[in-house]
């Protein structure tokens, strides 16, 4: 998902350096108005492009189709896009907001990527009451999601991505067994017709005799070669500890007085995956997980894994490459509780836009006309409920045609969405990622750890930046 955008041209384009650092060389995308040049007369509007979705290559064209509409419907404003590598993103954007030179617009921009900056977004409160705009096609619950604590309505509700199991159907019929349930609540019926609660333990059971070898033995026979897998049962894709944890239920790694802490549940779906990948080997680990068998990270999207749990943003900008049939399941529960992870999108406003009226104009363009491309770009489900219609119907034909896969459990998902966030905020933040990261790395990579003690170990570190805030 994450990959550096190449620079593009449509119409005018500029080409814009953004420093950060080492990454002083990142180039920028700066689509100008579809006339040819750019009027002086106009105010600029910067939208910063790279904090989620977005700066992936398939989804520039329609970014910039967006920017040359706007441009040139009006002549006022003079709207400029830069993309910048995702991996980079936060780096650049501390630098322009320290150095006094940050954008007006970011966006699409999820909880992970407001919880980086806090404090920096602008209350769009005065600019609805002044312009009074609508909010009622949108969901009040989602509206106030947006709304925190000390920092006003930093945002409005845009897109959704709710989780879900990717089940491969091919795999699971070359198995001979039954798929699992679609519908929340409902329980694990076999080929035999035998009935089991669909939760981890049931679907640990169905990954390890979906994990295969070269000889085509599976986790569960004696004769299993670990070393030479050729296909694993469960994975969750593109996840950190935090969105891996939450598969055990929601939770935070800061307690209410702001000290680092390591939930019981967070530290049981630890010693669950740890072992999966090392002990019982259903899960893919670092080196397989790297690996071109599983397309160096796009796991389910290589064929070689049966169930994945991720986002329905990976449904479109990750799945080109597979080749089979796929569909939805309902995510297992644990201790008899669901959690379907989400992720939300949004546009912010920077605090220290020069131009907060007109880039309140850009953001209702964003959030109003653009909306349905971009939600349908970005991979997400519109946050406006006059254009929810349909959605998958487009999603289906533009990227699955032939296929009849089941939305409706992406959408009952979201009853079952974490709270709190698991890209909630945290003391000192872009350090606490870092520590994570390292963790993250050791986890994946090095077999043999004492996965209490290393945790003991990450609460420390973590203790310690979040002190340093």
């Amino acid at each position: 998902m994450r990959t550096t955008s190449p620079l593009r041209g449509r119409g005018f384009t500029a080409l814009r350096t953004v420093a950060a650092g080492a990454a002083a060389a990142l180039l920028a995308t700066a689509c100008m108005d579809g006339g040819g040049s750019s009027a002086s007369d106009r105010v600029e509007i910067r939208w910063f492009v790279g904090m989620g979705a977005g700066s992936d290559a398939p989804t520039i064209p329609a970014q910039e189709a967006v920017v040359e509409e706007f441009n040139a419907g009006q002549d006022e404003i003079e709207l400029v896009l830069e993309v910048v590598d995702a991996d980079q993103a936060p780096n650049i954007l501390s630098t322009q907001i320290a150095t006094g030179d940050a954008p007006d617009i970011v966006g699409p921009m999820g909880i992970r990527g407001r919880s980086t900056f806090p404090g920096a977004w602008l209350d769009l409160t005065p600019y609805i009451e002044k312009n009074d705009y609508d909010l009622t096609d949108f969901d009040p619950a989602l509206v106030d999601f947006y709304r925190i604590e000390e920092e006003g309505q930093i945002g409005l509700p845009f897109a959704v991505f709710p989780s879900f199991m990717y089940v491969n159907l091919d795999l699971f019929d070359e198995a001979g067994l039954a798929y699992p349930p679609q519908e929340y609540g409902a329980p694990y019926v076999d080929a035999e017709g035998n009935e089991r609660p669909w939760d981890i333990a049931t679907m640990t059971d169905l990954a390890k005799r979906l994990t295969v070898d070269a000889e085509g033995d599976d986790a569960n026979s004696p004769d299993f070669d670990p070393g030479e897998i050729v296909q694993f049962g469960f994975g969750n894709v593109f996840a950190d500890i935090r969105a891996q944890s939450t598969l055990f239920g929601a939770g935070t790694l800061v307690d209410d007085a702001g000290n680092a802490q390591i939930p019981p549940h967070w530290a049981e779906a630890q010693q669950w995956y740890y072992d999966g990948m090392w002990e019982e080997h259903f899960i893919p680990n670092g080196p397989y997980g790297d690996s071109d068998m599983l397309n160096a990270g796009s796991w389910f999207e290589s064929g070689n894994l049966a169930m994945g749990n991720t986002h329905l943003w990976y449904a479109t900008c990750c799945m080109a490459g597979f080749e089979g049939s796929w569909d939805t399941a309902a995510v297992p529960s644990y201790n008899g509780e669901t959690t379907a992870k989400l992720h939300a999108d949004t546009f912010s406003i920077t605090k220290d836009t020069e131009h907060p009226d007109e880039a309140f104009t850009v953001l209702t363009h964003l959030l109003g006309d653009a909306a349905e491309e971009l939600t349908t770009t970005y991979g997400g489900m519109p946050a406006r409920i006059s254009l929810q219609d349909g959605y998958f119907d487009r999603v289906g034909a533009a990227n699955f045609e032939g296929q009849d896969i089941n939305w409706d459990t992406a959408v009952e998902g979201m009853s079952y969405v974490d709270n709190p966030s698991h890209e909630g905020g945290m003391p000192n933040f872009l350090e606490a990622e870092a520590v994570l990261s390292e963790y993250a790395t050791r986890f994946a990579q090095e077999e043999g750890l004492d996965i209490p003690a290393e945790l003991e170990a990450l609460r420390a570190d973590l203790q310690a930046v979040f002190d340093a805030a």
